[in-house]
């Protein structure tokens, strides 16, 4: 089994990646102004739920609860989803979020 990699051990991995993780994506990316950091976490929660990338999930729902969105909302969208990705997409993002919040 892979582990899940976080800042520190993406840095310790790949420097590189994790330079442009930060400095592009977060540092360029989540800056602008056209969407909130709110709408951009609910971006990014359906498009890991589409592509079923899991994995990222748990990172990203955290992430997306300091941005303001509510664990009732998360589970819309997973719901929502199931009609457009799939119900194995969004049963699995379901079981991504917190135990201790379901």
């Amino acid at each position: 089994m892979t582990r899940s990699l976080d800042r520190d051990t993406l840095q310790q991995l790949a420097p590189k990646l994790a330079q442009l993780t930060q400095d592009v994506l977060f540092g360029d990316l989540w800056q602008r102004t056209a969407l909130t950091p709110r709408e951009r976490s609910l971006v990014t929660l359906a498009a890991l739920t589409a592509m079923g990338k899991t994995r990222q999930l748990p990172w990203h729902i955290e992430f997306a609860q300091q941005n303001g969105i509510r664990l009732d909302e998360m589970v819309e969208v997973f719901t929502h989803l199931a009609f457009y990705a799939g119900w194995p997409a969004a049963v699995s993002a379901l079981e991504c979020l917190p135990e201790e919040e379901r």
